[in-house]
C-alpha cells in the first residue's frame, strides 16, 4: 500500500498549540451541526434530484400506520420514499390540517393514499395542493362530496354491519364538554375488520387498534381534492365497513381509476402486494 508522506509543519509553542487544536474543535463541532440538520426529502434540506415522487399513507380508524407495513415494505423496496402518516383521528378538519402539514415538509411531489376514513382526510387535505399532489389512491377508503360525512355515505348503501361490533367510551374534555370515542370490540374485531387477515396478526391488530373520535364520523367533509387531482380506488368486495356499493359509488362519482379485488376492509394488511400495484401505477404517471 502507498503513502504519501505529508511535509513537516511548522513548530508550535505550547500557547499556539491549544489555540490550534481550539480552531480545529470547533470547525468539526461545525461541521457536524451542518450535517445534522441536512435531512433528504425534508424542505429546506440541501437540493437533490427526485427520482421518484414521496408516497404518503394515511391509516384510517381502527388502525395504526403499522397496518401499511407490508406496502411500505415493497415500495421501498421499489425505491420509493415513504411517509406512513399518524392519523389523529379526531375530526376531517383537525387530520387533515395535520396531514397537509406532513405534505408541505415533503420536498417533491407527493402521491397520498388512504384506507377507510383516511380517504376522508387525504381528499380534504390535498385540497389548493394540486402543484405538490400528483394523485390520491383510496383503498377501500371514502371519497366524499363536500358536505358528507363517513358515517352519512356507509348508511347510504346496505351491507355495513359496522354498528353491531363498535362500543363507545365517554368522556369530558377540558372545556366540561362530553365526547366519546368509538373502537371495535376486541372479540368482533377479526370477523368486521380483518377476516381474511391471520387470527393471530388479528388479534394484535385488535389489541393495538386506535379509537376514532364518534364526532368524527358525523364531521361533513369541506373540500373534494379529487375533483382536481387524479384518482385512482380499490374498491373491497368483502368489506363489512363500507359497503361495496358506496364504494363504487364514491370510485364512480370521482372517475377513479378503478380496482375490484375479494378482500375485507384490512386489505392493506392482507393483500398489501395488491395495494402496492395500485400506488405504484399511481405514482408512475407523475412526472
Amino acid at each position: 500500500m502507498h503513502f504519501t508522506r505529508l511535509p513537516r509543519l511548522p513548530r508550535l509553542s505550547r500557547p499556539s498549540r491549544r489555540l490550534a487544536l481550539l480552531g480545529v474543535t470547533a470547525a468539526a463541532a461545525a461541521g457536524l451541526a451542518a450535517t445534522a440538520v441536512t435531512l433528504p426529502g425534508v424542505a429546506g434540506a440541501a437540493p437533490r434530484h427526485q427520482e421518484r415522487p414521496t408516497i404518503v399513507l394515511e391509516h384510517g380508524a381502527f388502525a395504526d400506520a403499522s397496518s401499511w407495513d407490508g406496502v411500505v415494505r415493497r415500495l421501498q423496496r421499489a425505491g420509493y420514499p415513504v411517509v406512513a402518516a399518524a392519523n389523529p383521528l379526531r375530526g376531517p378538519a383537525t387530520d387533515a390540517a395535520y396531514l397537509r402539514s406532513v405534505v408541505e415538509h415533503i420536498d417533491g411531489p407527493v402521491v397520498l393514499v388512504g384506507h377507510s376514513y383516511g380517504g376522508t382526510v387525504i381528499s380534504q387535505a390535498a385540497a389548493g395542493l394540486e402543484d405538490k399532489v400528483k394523485a390520491l389512491v383510496y383503498i377501500a377508503a371514502f371519497l366524499p362530496e363536500a358536505g358528507e360525512s363517513s358515517l352519512g355515505l356507509t348508511n347510504k348503501f346496505p351491507g355495513s354491519t359496522l354498528g353491531q361490533a363498535v362500543e363507545s367510551v365517554n368522556y369530558t374534555l377540558p372545556d366540561g364538554s362530553l365526547g366519546a370515542d368509538v373502537h371495535i370490540k376486541p372479540d368482533a374485531f377479526r370477523r368486521q375488520f380483518a377476516a381474511d387477515v391471520p387470527a393471530d396478526q388479528a388479534r394484535l391488530m385488535a389489541a393495538g387498534q386506535r379509537p376514532i373520535a364518534a364526532a368524527a364520523l358525523e364531521e361533513p367533509s369541506t373540500q373534494a381534492a379529487w375533483k382536481t387531482i387524479p384518482s385512482w380506488s380499490l374498491v373491497t368486495t368483502e368489506d363489512l365497513n363500507i359497503p361495496v356499493a358506496a364504494q363504487r359509488f364514491m370510485s364512480q362519482r370521482a372517475h377513479a381509476r378503478t380496482t375490484t379485488i375479494d378482500a375485507s376492509h384490512a386489505v392493506s394488511v392482507s393483500r398489501p402486494e395488491a395495494v402496492t400495484r395500485i400506488v405504484e401505477q399511481a405514482a408512475r404517471t407523475v412526472r
